[in-house]
């Protein structure tokens, strides 16, 4: 099956079901960061603690970005 015959099967179109699953792949690696803060934090780097923070942030902002436009979308 190609990517193009999932929105046949599912009855959801390509297009959003891509968005989808970009937001669940944001929200994933959002709890996927929380070991890594931890595990800098627990090696006392500082650096790399606000570097996943800021990684994590942004995934936190793609997924919300991608919740919105999903539903800008669904509404029309």
């Amino acid at each position: 099956m190609t990517s193009g015959d999932a929105g046949r099967v599912t009855g959801t179109a390509d297009k959003d079901y891509n968005i989808i699953r970009f937001a669940e792949a944001c929200l994933s690696n959002v709890l996927r960061l929380e070991t890594c803060i931890a595990d800098a934090e627990q090696a006392g780097d500082h650096e790399l603690v606000e570097f996943f923070q800021r990684a994590q942030a942004a995934s936190r902002r793609g997924a919300e970005d991608g919740k919105a436009l999903l539903a800008r979308r669904l509404a029309s």
